[in-house]
């Protein structure tokens, strides 16, 4: 008889799809999934959509925020922990999985109140403090990068979409290109205004000849400023607020001009994709350096600082590349790939939850 998990994840992307991929691979194997998220959040649009019931707690981050709401907090984790362990109850818990955001760590101090095992993933190269607060008392700790944890056997990657990972190898791809290079540029669902700055006046400053050909995608609310970009410095560029078939553009790119986040370099080993990576400086804990630096120390990508992203200085990278260092990077990245992840981060939770 299947049993039931509570999936903890939300705040960003980073957390809430590798998370799906994980409830997918439970669901598959029989189990039901309940997802825990907080209220005004990412996980409140994407996760109905998906099939799966979600209960909402009342709490937002506090690192960062003003003394007001740190005063509150013992008050807040309070409330919310005894309303986790309401929803623990309710739907009968076998066991809870954190995937790090601000529910995970009232949501795991519920579980163990409730007798419940805890089973954590992190997702970055530098942990996150509500993982790093669980990780003490959690019955399996999982993670993507070799120097997030030093648990045993908890080295199991990112979880992405089965199709990203089904795509072709490198190589294959690669094998009848010829001409210009195709760079996917994306800076998150949200854009990141500094590449939609830069990449335009950085291609105009190369020969037309050998400019790259460009799919960008904006960002909500960018799209018109980012053609106006493109028009104003005489470049051609397919632009897009969103990408809907990733797979797609993956698939068709030399390589990616992106951001660090810990979905974003999953997905670009996944596919076999070199990457240009230039990591959000602001995000918790510098994180995506970690993630990025990662990357580079593997031959996958190049680490571009954001102060050091001048349109010069991207110029100078992407005019001086070729296709075959694009193929080496694609390959590099491609090793280190796990597309079992889900599977395992789900064959953990099974296991722990004695089903």
């Amino acid at each position: 008889m299947g049993k039931t998990f509570l999936l903890m994840a939300g705040g960003t992307g980073g957390h809430i799809f590798p998370a799906l991929a994980v409830a997918q691979s439970l669901q598959a194997r029989g189990h039901s999934v309940v997802w825990l998220g907080s209220v005004q959040s990412m996980e409140e649009r994407i996760v109905p959509q998906h099939g799966i019931p979600l209960e909402t707690l009342a709490i937002k981050g506090v690192r960062g925020s003003g003394l007001k709401r740190k005063l509150l907090l013992p008050f807040t984790l309070l409330q919310t922990v005894r309303a986790a362990r309401a929803v623990i109850k309710k739907h009968k818990v076998s066991c809870v999985i954190g995937f790090g955001g601000f529910v995970t760590f009232p949501g795991g101090v519920a579980a163990k109140l409730c007798g419940v095992p805890v089973v954590i993933h992190e997702q970055n190269a530098v942990a996150g403090l509500s993982n790093r607060l669980l990780a003490k008392t959690a019955k399996r700790v999982l993670y993507a990068f070799p120097d997030a944890f030093d648990a045993p056997d908890g080295l199991v990657g990112n979880p992405v979409r089965a199709d990203i990972a089904a795509l072709p190898a490198p190589e294959t791809r690669f094998a009848e290109r010829t001409g210009r290079l195709k760079i996917l540029v994306v800076g998150g669902s949200l854009g990141a205004q500094i590449l939609n700055e830069t990449v335009p006046a950085a291609l105009a400053a190369l020969p037309p000849e050998s400019r790259p050909q460009v799919l960008h995608q904006s960002g909500r609310g960018k799209l018109e400023a980012l053609q106006a970009a493109y028009r104003n410095a005489g470049v051609e560029a397919e632009c897009c607020e969103f990408i809907d078939d990733m797979v797609s553009a993956y698939r068709a790119a030399d390589l990616a001009v992106c951001r660090a986040g810990a979905l974003t370099v999953a997905e670009l080993a996944a596919a076999g994709l070199g990457a240009l990576l230039v990591p959000y400086p602001y995000a918790v804990d510098d994180h995506q350096t970690a993630n990025a630096r990662f990357m580079a120390q593997a031959g996958a990508a190049v680490l571009l600082p954001q102060p050091e992203l001048t349109v010069a200085r991207l110029a100078q990278i992407l005019g001086g590349l070729t296709r075959e260092q694009c193929l080496q990077q694609a390959q590099n990245a491609r090793r280190l790939a796990n597309p079992d992840s889900a599977e395992k981060v789900a064959a953990a939770a099974i296991a722990a939850a004695g089903a």
